[in-house]
């Protein structure tokens, strides 16, 4: 299924084949250099956007959508604060997963310990908001990113399966617990 980051990615392809057809090397090279920082950005905050979304949405669903708990944690939890979710000089989710509880957090190092994929792709959207850390903190203009844009959209579609999985697991770990409480 195609989204806002496979339809930049495919534009700047498209882009760069007519550079390239036409012999604009230098542009070329300069809209290379500019897209893959694009990218990198776009990317993580896609990213980002997702895993607030869905936290706010599954809260929705045990608390309603206009519940003052549900507001008090967009505006104190959720807001703002996604970039403290993760130990981005990690490999890992853990803290990210701990934020949940100690139960969910051995539930999902256990779920990620038996599949491989997940794991590099917990390593691959972590490498991204790294990267991304990095960009922004470090001069953005002249940040020497080492990845070209072929290598970051790889990244990135290897770390949409965390982004996708989160949610459900979440999701089936509270009704497990909530089905086992009755």
């Amino acid at each position: 299924m195609s989204n806002i980051i496979d339809r930049l990615y495919e534009d700047h392809k498209a882009l760069s084949a007519f550079l390239t057809e036409n012999r604009q090397i230098s542009l070329l090279s300069n809209a290379a250099d500019n897209f893959r920082k694009t990218l990198l950005l776009s990317a993580a905050s896609y990213f980002e956007s997702i895993i607030k979304d869905s936290i706010i949405a599954i809260v929705a669903e045990h608390t309603g959508p206009e519940n003052p708990i549900l507001e008090f944690l967009k505006n104190k939890a959720i807001e703002r604060q996604y970039h403290t979710y993760f130990q981005w000089s990690s490999n890992n989710a853990n803290s990210f997963f701990g934020l949940f509880g100690s139960d969910f957090k051995d539930y999902m190092m256990s779920y990620v310990k038996k599949d491989s994929k997940l794991k590099e792709s917990i390593i691959a959207f972590i490498e991204l908001g790294e990267l991304r850390n990095q960009l922004v903190h470090q001069n953005f203009a002249i940040f020497p990113l080492e990845k070209d844009a072929e290598e970051i959209y790889q990244l990135y579609v290897k770390a949409s399966l965390f982004v996708e999985i989160f949610p459900d697991e979440l999701r089936q770990f509270i009704e497990s617990n909530s089905e086992r409480d009755r």
